[in-house]
């Protein structure tokens, strides 16, 4: 049975899966909560009376958004090698620890957040801006920066495979983007062909607050389907992006977000240390801001929280700041504030 085959989104079919596995005697009462706003594959959580809880995750070959995009769905098992380092090179208790792995049909199980917990990215878009989560959001970066840098003998061919990162970013993010943006286009090539060459550290890929719970004030980070060995600016950018979107979306908040970004950029280099590329990293972050904040309004997984209207005004002002790109993020959140109090005030 094949990946696409294979539905464990259906309670039926999930239940004779993991009896077959060894994971569940069969007629065992468990609850089975289907996950929601992934687009890039099914995820359930599977739990027991004792409060055992575990996450499955099958990764699919066509992605669920309004245009065609496809990924090898063998990026599941990426995310299980991702995850079996980070157990050491993250902080304590902010990675789950892997439980199952089925090459077969390319599932994945993890041990799920324990409860009550809050999806960060939930939090952010009611407005709910702490100060200390900003921080680990920047510390956790910094001391995966760092800590696989030192290691870089061993985690580089480990992750030398970027396959995932072209299918799953660069394309739909920058050159997709650029196909739409046709005034954008000398910029974007030129980020492709920058990040393509800096191979610095272990990269998340998508280091967004949707990939984010919180339990018990400490911040637990999902999802690894495209961690690669390569240019942690990027990671930087994507996370820069989400504060300065929400910046755009929560107008009341629109200062705190702008602050939160350059908190988080600040205790980022303060837990990265001494590495040699520190020097020229915040240029090319700011760079990966500005791409993909572009990329979130007209590439091919469009923010679902800007209307047309904001998607247009998002791409706008980043169209007004590509041409002399600040050098700094306090620069670009200032520039960016700025122009959102212009255009949506």
């Amino acid at each position: 049975m094949g990946a696409e085959q294979l539905d464990i989104e259906s309670p039926a079919v999930l239940r004779r899966y993991l009896a077959a596995a060894g994971l569940l005697v069969d007629g065992e009462p468990v609850t089975l909560t289907v996950l929601p706003g992934g687009v890039s594959g099914r995820t359930v959580l599977v739990e027991w009376p004792d409060d055992r809880g575990r996450v499955f995750k099958q990764a699919l070959s066509k992605l669920r958004v309004a245009v065609d995009w496809f990924s090898d769905p063998a990026r599941v098992h990426r995310e299980a090698l991702g995850l079996r380092h980070l157990a050491r090179l993250a902080p304590p208790g902010s990675v789950p620890a892997v439980v199952f792995e089925d090459a077969r049909e390319h599932v994945l199980g993890m041990e799920a957040v324990p409860r009550p917990h809050d999806n960060w990215k939930s939090l952010l878009l009611a407005g709910r801006l702490a100060a200390e989560h900003v921080r680990q959001f920047g510390r956790w970066l910094g001391t995966v920066h760092r800590r696989s840098w030192s290691e870089r003998a061993e985690l580089a061919p480990a992750f030398d495979d970027r396959s995932f990162f072209e299918s799953l970013r660069v394309e739909p993010y920058y050159q997709y983007t650029a196909t739409r943006v046709p005034a954008a286009a000398a910029f974007l090539d030129e980020l492709v062909a920058t990040t393509r060459a800096r191979r610095l550290a272990l990269v998340h890929g998508d280091y967004s607050p949707k990939n984010v719970l919180v339990h018990a004030g400490q911040l637990v980070v999902l999802d690894y389907e495209v961690i690669h060995w390569g240019d942690p600016a990027f990671d930087l950018g994507f996370g820069l992006t989400h504060l300065l979107s929400k910046a755009h979306h929560v107008r009341d908040r629109r200062a705190a977000f702008g602050r939160a970004a350059s908190q988080f950029f600040r205790v980022y280099v303060e837990a990265l240390g001494d590495v040699p590329w520190v020097g020229d990293l915040e240029p090319h972050a700011v760079r990966h801001a500005l791409g993909c904040l572009l990329a979130r309004a007209c590439g091919r997984s469009p923010l679902e929280y800007l209307d047309a209207a904001g998607r247009e005004r998002q791409r706008d002002a980043v169209l007004a700041l590509i041409p002399r790109p600040p050098a700094r993020v306090d620069d670009l959140a200032g520039e960016w504030l700025a122009l959102l109090e212009t255009t949506c005030p």
